[in-house]
């Protein structure tokens, strides 16, 4: 079992949302409602690989621990003991960040 509680299959990855700011550049405290949602997360969970058509499976580029950025749309959220999780592929993911 994952530390999450949830285990990804394949070339799915599990990601954390990381938190968005509150105050703007500007200084402005923006309420929830006006937040947008973070696209920047950590992985805490990899699948297998993706299954090649010789059998064999690729490794995913992506390992736990990784802050990476993934499009708006991604993936499906979850809710697992309390926390929020997204599961997507790991092609949604568009930068690993260093």
């Amino acid at each position: 079992m994952s530390r999450v509680g949830i285990r990804p299959v394949g070339e799915k990855v599990i990601v954390k949302r990381l938190e968005a700011s509150e105050i703007t550049a500007g200084g402005i405290v923006l309420p929830d409602s006006a937040r947008e949602k973070p696209k920047r997360g950590e992985v805490m969970s990899v699948g297998s690989g993706r299954m090649l058509d010789t059998g064999k499976r690729q490794t995913l580029q992506v390992n736990e621990g990784d802050q990476v950025l993934f499009s708006s749309y991604s993936g499906t959220e979850v809710k697992v003991r309390g926390e929020e999780f997204i599961i997507m592929d790991e092609s949604d993911i568009l930068a690993i960040l260093e």
